[in-house]
């Protein structure tokens, strides 16, 4: 990146113009950016307000993923106090080149096709699993996927005992059927090398197209409207950037809807409680906040984890607990090669030198929250209340108590008689459905999914903030394509129908469909 192109962009570029201004360089942002460049007429602009990743050993092995929680590359997020969850819960949402791809476990899943399904149903027209399957295979041609081996000796260990207590063994196809069953993840990696949004679509970045830049740390603060509610561009930390045809809104499940906010698009009522000029009422900005809840079960290993490890969490398992008739599964468990304790040694539960753990996961959360901002200055960061386990039937709450029994019924087959010590968290003492309840209520994390804030939906839905083309309800000109439009939480990891999403944005502007 030392080319005379490359010190060029670095300059201050707030005279210039631009067809498309895309602002977040993540998972989305990368690909819509390359996608669109591919068009040579057009001039494209990827803003990203944290560093490339190209080249940097902190970010490409995937094995390291969990060091990057809590650093400069983090915005660490904290949450408002939850009244029936754990307050402490922080959300890792990277700031780099390639958004969160460049910063999770790679975990690679396609969403099912009932959940495509479900998001037809409920507003997203046109993006059923007949519609979508054309650009999830698009992801698949520019992706590498791989699935992790069984050379783990306690994987297979996993394994074998999740087909001991009744599931079938399962190999995560992509091509959209699922159902119950213990398999090795499929992970976006290539040799260690974890195959993000950035690496796939952009990287290297001195052999970009000439009409595709790359801003990096450029912070974006508002979104410019003209008085005909036309989105014409972006204020940001390198000035006024214009579009001339549209901005695209890629900053996550979190900052987009901030963004809008800042903009004066979204609720009037708070709008008006923070100072900020009503430009566009739009109740449904900040809304609607999804998550995959997780608890953790953790035991102490008889002896040291072994190698070879990828990313530490390589094996899934997903069941009916027969809280929910849907039919795809309710619950998702991740193994884990570590002693997950970030938050039951606080809480007062052991640990170990040596441990491994199950972390069930509500495969599709009824508990629902919000994104406001704490101020108009855009330096601080939003308000975040995932509310959870507050959904009226406790719903949640009844499938994490039943993940924990699920758990339970895994490690205690003959496959995993020999590596078990004892149970750490929550232990033996915690049998009840109320006592598993209160602490997995107490030490839960998060799988940092955030999603939903601005869902895409029937411009007739109060809550819809996009329409199926995913343009703004009342502006024209802009776009969301993030994690933020989900209608509803996928089934399983979301990170590859984000990539999908991008796809799917770019050919939208690009006049398909």
């Amino acid at each position: 990146m030392n080319d005379q192109r490359w010190e060029l962009w670095s300059k201050d570029v707030s005279a210039e113009i631009y067809d498309y201004l895309i602002v977040g360089g993540g998972t989305a942002g990368a690909v819509i950016a390359a996608r669109l460049a591919e068009e040579p007429s057009l001039r494209v602009a990827l803003l990203e307000a944290g560093p490339s990743d190209e080249g940097d050993a902190r970010i490409l092995p995937v094995r390291g993923w969990m060091s990057l929680l809590g650093t400069e590359l983090d915005y660490d997020y904290t949450i408002e106090a939850q009244e029936r969850g754990n307050s402490a819960i922080r959300h890792s949402r990277a700031r780099v080149l390639g958004g969160c791809s460049s910063h999770n476990s790679c975990i690679a899943f396609r969403a099912p096709h009932g959940d495509m399904q479900r998001w037809e149903a409920e507003g997203a027209t046109g993006w059923g699993p007949t519609a979508s399957d054309p650009f999830f295979q698009r992801v698949f041609e520019k992706v590498h996927l791989e699935e992790i081996s069984d050379a783990n000796p306690l994987n297979r260990a996993l394994v074998d005992a999740g087909t001991e207590a009744g599931l079938p063994r399962l190999s995560f196809a992509t091509d959209g059927s699922f159902g119950d069953g213990v398999g090795l993840f499929q992970v976006n990696v290539k040799e260690g090398i974890r195959q993000s949004s950035s690496v796939a679509y952009l990287h290297p970045l001195h052999s970009l197209p000439p009409n595709l830049r790359v801003l990096t740390d450029t912070t974006v603060t508002r979104i410019l409207l003209d008085d005909d509610k036309r989105a014409v561009g972006v204020e940001s930390s390198r000035g006024i950037l214009r579009a001339e045809r549209e901005v695209i809104l890629c900053a996550g499940a979190f900052d987009s809807p901030k963004l809008l906010l800042l903009s004066g698009i979204g609720p009037a009522s708070h709008l008006a409680e923070i100072g900020i000029p009503v430009r566009v009422d739009l109740p449904g900005v900040g809304e609607h906040l999804l998550d995959h809840p997780e608890g953790v079960v953790v035991w102490e290993s008889a002896r040291p984890i072994p190698g070879p490890i990828v990313q530490l969490w390589e094996v899934g398992v997903f069941a009916h607990t027969g809280v929910d008739p849907d039919p795809l599964p309710d619950l998702m468990l991740h193994f884990g090669l570590m002693p997950f304790t970030w938050h039951t040694e606080p809480a007062g539960y052991p640990t170990a030198e040596w441990g491994f753990s199950l972390t069930p996961n509500v495969c599709r959360a009824r508990s629902a929250g919000t994104v406001r901002l704490a101020s108009a200055d855009p330096a601080q960061p939003p308000r975040i209340d995932f509310r959870y386990f507050t959904d009226a039937d406790g719903y949640d709450e009844r499938v994490m108590v039943e993940g924990v029994k699920a758990a339970r019924r895994i490690a205690a087959q003959p496959a995993l008689a020999a590596w078990i010590v004892r149970e750490l968290a929550p232990g033996p003492a915690v049998q009840s459905d109320a006592e598993i309840s209160a602490y997995v209520r107490a030490t839960a994390n998060t799988v940092y999914h955030p999603a939903g804030t601005c869902k895409i939906g029937d411009p007739t839905d109060p809550l819809a903030v996009v329409d199926p083309h995913l343009r703004v309800i009342g502006v024209e000109g802009l776009r969301v394509a993030d994690a933020s439009i989900f209608p509803s939480m996928t089934t399983v990891n979301p990170a590859i129908t984000v990539f999908m999403i991008g796809e799917r944005c770019a050919a939208l502007l690009h006049g398909e469909g």
